[in-house]
């Protein structure tokens, strides 16, 4: 991908439906190429789902769980600050301010840009003009040269289990904050599920996740998630793995009855309920038959390599064409997107897309995973590092991680990372860094790695490579 440059869109006009991850980047840059950018999004701020109601205040939570939990660890240090005292109001009033500031700074970057925001629902009306309904129920009609579709996703929802009650939630009532049940139960064992998980479970709630695959973030190596796991049970009430919520009712208390090998026709009790299942995209409902778009059976937009849709100056990026859905996956194609319609030759081609978890200890990977290679029959040698043996992972006391490398075993290539433990998903970034440039482990480990950090369990897991760390007896 190449830099925009100024005034390469003059006259032409851009209409991104949707404002977050994807949305907003694209149209400020096609601002600065010149177009004449029109952001239509249903939220009051900019930020999408990601910055107003998901990615920025669950990370807020999250750094609050993990202040307490080191407070309570602190103990063992010869520190005791006595019980947190947590007051949930303040902590809420926190997230918000963190919202506040950042879609703030979105509003004054799209003013000082000169791109128009239009707040309302888009939807077709044919090929070339979007109508807009504010929240007032006025219409107004926005005609385009181009548009970009980036209307992101939703919480998936199950039919049996009540949506309509107080007492069941999906990941953006959680995140609300309203009050902390002393049971909840969270039904799914991926990213949202169990990041929630550890947030109230800090904030003293007895959390059980029920997770219907034999693991808990099964996109994940299992050697990985078992470092995530072992700590996790330390928080959370109990792990219940392979086993499906059959039924829910929801009156005073939610109840449900579970199907597995140890907990077949359980009945189980709780104060509330989170269903983290997935995320479905936002392209029902817009008009995509009315501009010559199509969908797929699971309702993501199809798209070719430039992003482009079966309407050759229609684009669509982000969690609405599918995954992985991650913000920065959406950021990504959003500059792909703004090269290709400002003539430049790009194209959607990432070989690494990082992965996190923003629990504690942090889980994260990029490239291909172990088991992906095992199953697609990838030739490949496994380079692992145990934390135990890292010094700056014992003055944390967190020697609970795990750095490992996957390379191509005939030329050394890199093509897999993943790391479980504090920080992991700070760490990732050299690892995709050094999938994408083709570096080989020899290039990591003779690069020299400040001491003592948790970025030397790179180093010293691409040592590996010739079966030797000063760290660990062979």
């Amino acid at each position: 991908m190449s830099a925009v440059q100024d005034n390469i869109g003059a006259g032409k006009r851009l209409v991104v439906l949707g404002g977050g991850p994807g949305g907003y980047p694209a149209a400020f840059l096609a601002a600065d190429a010149g177009f004449d950018v029109t952001i239509v999004d249903k939220d009051p701020k900019l930020g999408g789902v990601c910055l107003n109601r998901g990615c920025i205040p669950s990370k807020a939570l999250l750094h609050a769980a993990k202040l307490i939990n080191e407070a309570r660890e602190a103990k063992s240090w010869g520190l005791d600050f006595g019980d947190p005292q947590i007051d949930v109001e303040k902590l809420r009033k926190f997230t918000g301010k963190v919202v506040g500031k950042l879609t703030g700074g979105l509003g004054a970057i799209a003013r000082n840009r000169k791109v128009k925001v239009m707040h309302g629902t888009g939807h077709f009306a044919d090929p070339h003009t979007i109508k807009v309904v504010d929240e007032r129920g006025e219409e107004n009609a926005v005609n385009f040269d181009y548009c970009l579709i980036a209307t992101g996703s939703r919480p998936a929802q199950v039919p049996i289990f009540p949506h309509d009650s107080p007492l069941v939630m999906d990941s953006t009532d959680a995140l609300k904050l309203e009050d902390v049940p002393k049971s909840l139960l969270v039904v799914g064992g991926g990213y949202i599920g169990l990041e929630m998980a550890t947030v109230y479970a800090a904030l003293g709630t007895k959390v059980t996740v029920v997770e219907m695959l034999n693991r808990i973030v099964a996109a994940a190596d299992e050697d990985l998630a078992e470092h995530l796991e072992k700590r996790l049970k330390h928080h959370v009430d109990q792990i219940i793995v392979a086993t499906k919520v059959v039924e829910m009712t929801a009156d005073k208390k939610v109840t449900v009855k579970l199907s597995g090998p140890n907990h077949d026709n359980a009945e189980l009790t709780f104060d509330k309920a989170l269903i983290s299942v997935g995320r479905v995209p936002n392209s029902a409902g817009i008009g995509l038959e009315h501009a010559g778009v199509d969908v797929t059976e699971r309702g993501f937009v199809e798209v070719d390599h430039q992003r482009r849709t079966a309407a050759s100056h229609i684009f669509a990026i982000g969690d609405v064409v599918g995954d992985p859905m991650l913000a920065h996956k959406a950021t990504y194609e959003a500059k792909v997107v703004v090269d290709v319609i400002t003539g430049k030759a790009s194209a959607y081609d990432p070989i690494a897309i990082p992965a996190v978890v923003f629990t504690d200890p942090e889980l994260a990977w990029a490239g291909i995973t172990e088991t992906e290679a095992k199953a697609q029959g990838v030739d490949h040698k496994v380079l692992r590092f145990p934390w135990a043996a890292s010094g700056r992972a014992t003055t944390l006391d967190r020697n609970d991680g795990l750095t490992k490398i996957i390379i191509d075993p005939h030329n050394q290539r890199v093509i897999g990372v993943g790391i479980v433990g504090v920080g992991a998903g700070e760490l990732i970034g050299e690892g995709t860094l050094a999938i994408e440039t083709g570096a080989l482990a020899s290039d990591i480990q003779m690069t020299i790695h400040a001491h003592p950090t948790l970025s030397e369990t790179v180093m010293e897991a691409a040592e590996m490579a010739h079966g030797a760390s000063a760290h660990l007896v062979n």
